[in-house]
């Protein structure tokens, strides 16, 4: 045997032994009324690290729940998940540990790290040698949290769905690998043997993946007995009725909640059977009895897109959207049950070996399944390019929709750093298209077999990445180091163009371009009409390479057509040998999904109000900006205010050059124009064009943003006959720097602005920060600080001076409702701007400078309590002290909220005369700025 063989033969035994099970026994009385289990639990410790040990580690991840500031409790607040924040602390759970002792009754010394509440650290008394086992016993109670947090826990209606309820080891290879619970399903177990013993209401029928019998019964409670082998996990659902169905499919038995609609039972046992056998041809027996899906789990880890729809807007049948789902869980479950990854640090193995599955059985099973269902045949819409998209093309759109905004991270990312669309959807997609752009590459079934090498040589034993890896490498023909060092190491995108092409009368000679920094192949294909005449791989090379290839009488060619390759950018693909355009212009009406092979013109009709002197607006919309993020984008926007009955409306375009993930990550150029009323019967014209660079963090989980803006706002006026205007038309130069650092616990913003016109120059300065504190009270501060360097503009009404409490917004920035208004409701609209006052005092604008504080504080709920204060300087008298005060309901922070005001330098406003004109409101109606409400979740 030689040297190879031996160490290969060692590395065999290494992992036989590596996972040697250890056994837990677990006593537990469920207290349904106190929401809590007492527990007694005793683990046989198998030492298989070939290594001496004296500490061991264990998770507790039921303490994940103890308190705000776990690391559970600070990922709730970055990704502005209010619940858990203010809940009460019984609603939160805990771990009270009453003893932990070795097996001769010994007290043993436990810890938890440093920021690590939910892991346990044990010194053991005695040594525990590689190969031998210790008894540890546990006396502890777990305070069971709310379901409301993760789905887990005790429901309104006193169930109990129960995840990480126990302490158990961490598993050790060649470190240990421990880390604290941020509900993103990744608790690395070892598989172990169970025995549990659970005392509980005789109410409640449980549901595991255990086998399980009674032991004890009488007419309140009853004892079950549950044992199973090679279980990494143990998850109980205890219900009052059960409504868990049971299937049984060769050797596998599937018991799960999940149904979608009255599908029947006989039709569920066929679409199990389908998957469970799919699975067992395409990747390999599975090496336990039971497979257990319910819904909690199903929803955590859904198909996304349209069959999320409620049932009747869903345009899937019901036997599809069960099949695809239940496809989607099972071939997880089957996964994770089986490959002992560290799902914290190397997902990307099995959620690429899960779509590259799934892709496959949507080939073989429904070929000419349509992304959009049903809806690709409706009448109206099947002329939609989303209509042609078959179902797996939803994999790349995800995958691009983060690549294209430049906040999509590399496959190796640690899960708890990736952004939440990343970990639910982008990585995942990015991992199984780069398992089929590998297969294609290829040429054979390399991929395939890898896969099923994979799964049968590492079931049930320690593995990692590398490992996948080796076998990859082993199986392919060519060298795969790019997929490796680029596809998974990196973020580097992939996007080729062909650059030129000469023809002679037997060959092409093709210029490719490489736009990305990677050594990532690409295929070009030789098209006659639409049938493929040729198709050629081209190896990785960077900058420019040239290759010749036959001429077969092609028209066009085209660089990845079959689409196998996850680019940015596929519109850049297309070379037309005979004709003057690459791709011919189509018009759409409403925004589509890109088509690469057209350029697109979208129309859809404008129907809005953005003023009380246009009135509402009607119009049409041209532009080019597709569902997902392009580099230039123009927008022509011409409508028609019913009430001033004049044409209005805007022209914009701009560009985007997008650098690296972190530090200056892009920069931003175009002009925008716009003619629209400010006041009665009197228009104003905007152009405006701009630069704006845009820095950010490297960790793309940060919120930490910062961006210089310079712009020229041109500015021309109509004249009023009755308020004359000295500077009808200016120009200013405006440049901005701007710093944000928010999260739902703290946010931090700052800006400074230098404006500089013919007549006058001005700086200023505002900082905005927001706390919420652990008894849920929140103070917001904001200060304003503003000068005048230069001021001639005496003469034109206080137009360009600082506003005290209503900006007369000359650089029309605000979404003033009147702008103009001096009284009437459109008058008390309240815009956080200037200087930030509530209450309308009788000096209002200064010349010279001006600075404020501006304070609130919370009372209950959306009831808050205001206050404001500062200077204001004009010229010819001293500076002026000011304040007001009163109370702000924030129905929808920062998009809906009315100010009552109660003192103020006016005195006790409330009970003077005309309070009601005194209220002021903000209202938000942007369409945008809207929508951020709900994506700053996912992003």
């Amino acid at each position: 045997m030689n040297t190879n063989n031996y160490y290969f033969f060692f590395l065999f035994l290494s992992c036989l032994s590596a996972f040697g099970q250890h056994d837990i026994s677990i006593d537990a009385y469920l207290d349904a009324e106190s929401h809590s289990l007492e527990i007694k639990q005793s683990i046989r410790y198998k030492n298989t690290t070939g290594q001496t040990l004296d500490t061991l580690y264990f998770l507790d991840w039921a303490n994940s729940f103890s308190s705000k500031t776990t690391p559970l409790g600070l990922r709730f607040n970055e990704d502005y998940r209010r619940d858990f924040h203010y809940a009460n602390d019984s609603e939160r759970g805990a771990t009270h540990i009453g003893s932990f002792t070795n097996e001769a009754g010994e007290n043993l010394k436990y810890t938890r790290p440093l920021g690590m509440p939910d892991i346990l650290r044990v010194v053991l008394r005695e040594p525990l040698l590689s190969g031998d086992s210790q008894i540890l016993n546990l006396k502890y109670t777990v305070q069971i949290p709310s379901s409301k947090f993760t789905k887990y826990g005790y429901t309104p209606d006193d169930e109990f769905n129960l995840e990480y309820w126990y302490i158990a080891p961490a598993v050790h290879t060649d470190r240990w690998h421990i880390y604290s619970n941020k509900d993103l399903q990744d608790i690395f177990l070892p598989p172990s043997e169970y025995t549990i013993d659970l005392d509980l209401p005789t109410e409640y029928a449980v549901t595991s993946i255990l086998k399980q019998r009674t032991l004890e019964k009488n007419a309140k409670r009853r004892k079950l007995h549950l044992s199973g082998r090679n279980e990494k996990e143990v998850k109980l659902y205890l219900q009052k009725i059960d409504d868990f169905y049971t299937i049984e499919v060769d050797s596998v038995q599937l018991i799960s909640n999940v149904r979608v609609g009255q599908l029947p039972e006989a039709a569920m046992q066929a679409k199990i059977a389908a998957i469970l056998r799919f699975l067992e041809s395409n990747l390999g027996t599975y090496p336990l009895r039971t497979l257990l899906i319910s819904t909690i789990e199903s929803n955590k880890n859904p198909l996304y897109g349209l069959n999320q729809l409620p049932n009747f807007l869903r345009p899937f049948p019901n036997d599809f959207q069960y099949e695809i789902q239940m496809l989607k869980s099972i071939t997880y479950a089957y996964l994770e049950n089986s490959v002992s990854l560290n799902p914290r640090t190397e997902k990307w193995v099995v959620d690429g070996i899960l779509v590259y599955l799934m892709m496959d059985y949507m080939d073989a099973h429904y070929p000419d399944m349509k992304l959009a269902g049903n809806l690709a045949h409706y009448f109206g819409l099947r002329w939609f390019h989303g209509a042609d998209l078959y179902f797996n093309e939803q994999y790349y759109l995800g995958y691009k929709n983060m690549a294209r905004n430049l906040i999509d991270q590399s496959l190796d990312t640690p899960r708890d750093s990736l952004l939440k669309f990343n970990y639910n959807i982008a990585n995942p997609y990015k991992a199984g298209l780069g398992l089929k752009y590998l297969e294609d590459y290829l040429g054979d079934a390399a991929v395939q077999k890898s896969i099923e090498e994979f799964y049968d040589r590492y079931t049930l034993k320690p593995v990692t990445a590398l490992d996948f890896e080796r076998i990859l490498k082993s199986n392919a023909k060519k060298n795969i180091d790019w997929f490796f060092e680029d596809y998974v190491g990196t973020n580097e995108k992939i996007d080729f163009k062909i650059e030129h092409v000469e023809k002679a009368e037997d060959s092409l000679r093709i210029i490719l371009k490489n736009k990305r920094d990677n050594t990532m192949p690409v295929s070009i294909y030789g098209m006659r009409g639409d049938s493929i005449i040729s198709k050629h791989w081209i190896d990785g090379f960077k900058a420019t390479k040239t290759v010749s290839v036959a001429n077969k009488g092609e028209d066009r060619l085209i660089l990845d057509f079959e689409k196998k390759i996850p680019e940015i950018k596929r519109n850049n693909n297309y070379k037309n040998l005979n004709g003057i355009l690459n791709k011919p212009i189509q018009f759409r009406f409403i925004k589509d999904i890109e088509d690469p092979s057209r350029n697109q013109v979208f129309f859809i009709p404008v129907l809005e109000f953005d003023n009380i002197y246009d009135g509402i607006i009607l119009g049409g919309k041209f532009y080019n900006k597709t569902v997902l993020k392009r580099p230039f984008t123009y927008k022509i926007t011409p409508t028609y205010g019913f009430k001033s009955k004049t044409l209005i409306g805007s022209l914009g375009f701009g560009g985007t050059y997008q650098f690296r993930e972190s530090g200056l990550y892009s920069l931003s150029a175009g002009l925008g124009m716009s003619k629209s009323s400010y006041a009665e019967d009197l228009f104003y014209k905007s152009i405006t064009p701009y630069l704006r660079l845009n820095f950010r963090n490297k960790d793309l989980r940060s919120n930490e943003y910062q961006y210089i803006n310079l712009r020229s706002v041109n500015i021309s006026r109509d004249k009023s006959p009755d308020v004359p205007l000295e500077t009808p038309d200016y120009s200013i130069y405006n440049a901005r720097y701007a710093y944000s650092n928010s999260n739902f616990e703290n946010a931090f913003t700052f800006y400074v602005d230098s404006e500089l016109a013919k007549k006058f120059s001005k700086v200023s300065a505002t900082a905005n920060y927001r706390k919420l504190f652990v008894n849920n009270r929140q103070i917001d501060l904001r200060w304003y600080a503003g000068t005048f360097l230069k001021n001639n503009t005496q003469a034109d009404n206080r137009f360009f001076d600082f506003g005290l409490d209503r900006p007369t917004d000359y650089l029309f920035n605000y979404g003033y409702l009147g702008r103009s208004e001096s009284k009437g409701l459109a008058s008390q609209q309240y815009i956080t701007a200037e200087g930030g006052f509530k209450s309308i005092l009788n000096t209002r604008f200064a010349n010279q400078w001006l600075t404020t504080i501006n304070a609130e504080a919370s009372i209950w709920n959306w009831i808050v309590a205001y206050g404001d204060a500062g200077y204001i300087k004009n010229s010819g008298s001293r500076p002026q002290f000011v304040w007001d005060s009163g109370i702000k309901l924030s129905l929808v922070a920062d998009y809906f909220e009315l100010y009552f005001p109660v003192a103020s330098t006016n005195g006790f406003e409330m009970g003077q005369n005309n309070y009601g004109e005194k209220i002021r409101f903000k209202v938000t109606l942007s369409p945008k700025t809207l929508l951020g409400l709900f994506t700053r979740r996912w992003y």
